[in-house]
């Protein structure tokens, strides 16, 4: 598949994808979707930014236009994945009013959801603990679950979902398609794939847990004490949006209040805040109304934005897989980033662990 005009897709999906300028095909979205398009199970694995979401939204909007009655279902880790996979399925949809979807997740409005669940989505994106809520509760079915999708799969494992998405499955259809797709292979993946999928077909791009191939890594050697200092230095001889990454919430809230104290426009997300607050830094960070946005991990997957042309990691990831996941938040859409880790002497051991994992694509790192 070199086009995307070569598949049979319904006339109002081909008329979004042609307003949305999607002509070719990324590498996983070339080979995914004509298997999802075969009705077979999946487990797609490609780097972050590659485009897997069109890769299982085209398939499923395909799916469900041909059986009316029936409906999708997408399970993520993160709130602000979930809005962004919302907001694809819109433009995707747009000239398919028919084909309407809504969004359960965590620090919204548990009426405003139920009000929407009644009004007969056809296809839910949602995080497994709100939904598990809703099941709970009676004001969402799965029954008539045609396809599912996991998306970031691993990460939803790394998070401890695994009990949610074992008391989901008790909800869902026998028989239905399902599709998962993941950054990474780990070994829990295995034992998810042989509860909810049926003789998949494996669909790898690239290395596993490689990074994205044009973002440019380096090292900077500092001490605890003068991580901020080092810190300041990067962000004074660096153009372009930061995205930084910190351990905690309350390492996040000290390095933001730290940047605004030197009047840098920073915003920062983390679990401790409410979702309107994560949408409205998250929002303000896309627009350019803030530089620098300091994050936690909850957004080294939940974040696509194209023009984040480096990212900092204040702190090392305690998972080294995760540094893969931050990283890929820039150099998106086939644009360039770079990456930058402050490593002290206490985190040799961690940054040792990462390195190896490296080393398995050839990576090159600069230290400094």
């Amino acid at each position: 598949m070199n086009h995307f005009n070569e598949l049979k897709l319904p006339p109002a999906l081909e008329k979004a994808l042609q307003v949305m300028k999607f002509e070719q095909p990324t590498p996983i979205q070339a080979k995914a979707i004509p298997v999802a398009l075969a009705n077979r199970d999946l487990i797609g694995c490609a780097q972050t930014g590659t485009g897997k979401t069109a890769a299982f939204s085209i398939p499923m909007i395909t799916r469900l236009t041909k059986v009316p009655n029936k409906t999708g279902l997408i399970l993520v880790p993160t709130r602000e994945l979930g809005s962004q996979i919302l907001e694809v399925l819109k433009n995707l949809t747009q000239f398919a009013p028919e084909m309407k979807s809504t969004l359960l997740i965590g620090g919204m409005s548990m009426k405003a959801q139920v009000r929407s669940a009644q009004s007969k989505p056809r296809i839910i994106v949602a995080t497994p603990g709100r939904l598990v809520d809703h099941l709970k509760r009676g004001t969402v079915s799965l029954s008539s679950v045609e396809i599912l999708v996991l998306d970031e799969a691993d990460r939803m494992l790394d998070m401890g979902f695994a009990p949610q998405l074992n008391e989901i499955l008790r909800f869902l259809p026998k028989v239905r398609q399902t599709l998962c797709f993941s950054a990474t292979l780990p070994s829990d993946i295995e034992k998810l794939s042989a509860r909810y999928l049926k003789d998949p077909v494996r669909v790898t791009i690239g290395v596993v847990s490689q990074h994205a191939n044009k973002i440019q890594q380096s090292v900077v050697q500092t001490l605890q004490t003068k991580k901020n200092d080092t810190l300041m230095d990067q962000l004074n001889v660096r153009k372009g949006s930061v995205l930084i990454f910190a351990r905690t919430k309350s390492r996040t809230d000290r390095v933001a209040r730290y940047l605004a104290e030197y009047g840098h426009p920073v915003t920062r997300i983390h679990g401790g805040r409410t979702q309107g607050q994560r949408t409205a830094a998250v929002e303000g960070f896309r627009d350019g109304r803030f530089r620098i946005l300091v994050a936690t991990d909850i957004a080294a997957r939940g974040i696509d934005i194209p023009h984040i042309a480096h990212v900092i990691n204040y702190d090392l990831p305690q998972v080294p897989e995760d540094y893969i996941h931050r990283i890929g938040r820039t150099a998106r859409a086939g644009a360039e980033g770079q990456a930058i880790s402050l490593v002290t002497p206490e985190d040799k051991p961690q940054w040792r662990e990462i390195s190896r994992l490296l080393e398995r694509s050839g990576t090159k790192i600069a230290i400094q």
